[in-house]
């Protein structure tokens, strides 16, 4: 198999029973220690059968659950690696040699984006959050600042937007329990596909909400809930996640949406301005957010406040 376990496991669960599910949600997210545990010992976990465990395996593609358990191994082994993958390749390089080499690549990553985003699917997904009555945001671990970002933005732009903040499954449930076909939903996430992300994510699509999904490629499994994709590269640098491409899409999202809601975005940004000056948030001396400091750093924003 060309796809690590991990992939693999990804491409199959949307098709997966729900047994099947809590199997792929456990590895995933208890990988170090199940690699270490037998089809039984993780059926006494979930409180299922062994031989669930050991169908889990075949069903993606593997001859059973002992050959399913070296490729975890495999991975797992590949992950502890990736430090000293790191020290090979930037370990003799001075660190002005590391920055550029680093920096080059987030140029590669944002100038790969520019030429595959699809111009259709951002003004869809620009329509769809300007139209939708609640817009939810959930993006997790290492795309957790990019959820933060973007629904910072998002609140100086229109109200009811919801960050998704979780640690378990039925907390994001219980925080989307109200969503239906008039909402919109917007996950993040990129490889290691986060599985509480994509389980949200089917929770809306079952709901009918709109779902507008940025990661990485059309293979993403987060694809198969989404009525538009914004793709951005994301690759692994060293032991961290680059987001900047990513991040440089929410940014033209932002920037997109005031053009499409000047009014609405300027009083915001004044009855902000009001409430900051009433409570004293800003001394006197601090950037006047909306007569100097242009939104994002574009000029844009000073177009958007003419009378």
């Amino acid at each position: 198999m060309n796809k690590d376990v991990i992939q693999i496991i990804d491409m199959h669960f949307p098709k997966m029973s729900k047994g099947h599910k809590s199997i792929a949600n456990y590895i995933k997210e208890n990988y170090n220690e199940a690699v270490f545990m037998t089809a039984a010992k993780i059926g006494d976990e979930l409180g299922i059968s062994e031989s669930t465990v050991v169908r889990f395996a075949t069903k993606i593609g593997y001859k059973g659950f002992p050959e399913f358990q070296a490729a975890l191994a495999d991975w797992v082994k590949d992950q502890l690696n990736t430090v000293s993958k790191v020290g090979a390749k930037y370990g003799n390089s001075s660190q002005s040699e590391i920055i550029l080499s680093v920096l080059g690549g987030d140029v590669e990553k944002i100038q790969d984006t520019m030429n595959n985003i699809d111009a259709e699917s951002f003004e869809q997904a620009v329509d769809t959050i300007l139209n939708a009555r609640t817009v939810y945001v959930i993006g997790l671990r290492s795309c957790e600042p990019l959820a933060d970002f973007l629904v910072f933005y998002l609140n100086m732009i229109r109200g009811n937007v919801v960050l998704v903040r979780t640690t378990s499954v039925s907390e994001t449930f219980e925080q989307m329990i109200r969503v239906n076909e008039k909402d919109c939903v917007i996950g993040i996430s990129f490889p290691r596909y986060s599985m509480r992300t994509l389980k949200c994510m089917e929770f809306a699509k079952d709901r009918n909400a709109q779902i507008i999904a940025l990661t990485d490629t059309r293979y993403s499994p987060m694809c198969m809930y989404s009525i538009c994709n914004l793709f951005a590269r994301s690759d692994m640098v060293s032991i961290v996640d680059s987001l900047v491409a990513p991040l440089s899409v929410i940014n033209a999202l932002v920037v997109a949406l005031c053009l499409k809601a000047p009014e609405e975005v300027k009083n915001n940004l004044e009855m902000l301005e009001e409430t900051w000056g009433n409570y004293q948030v800003y001394l006197n001396d601090e950037i006047n957010f909306i007569d100097d400091e242009p939104m994002l750093d574009y000029s844009l924003k000073r177009d958007l406040l003419k009378e």
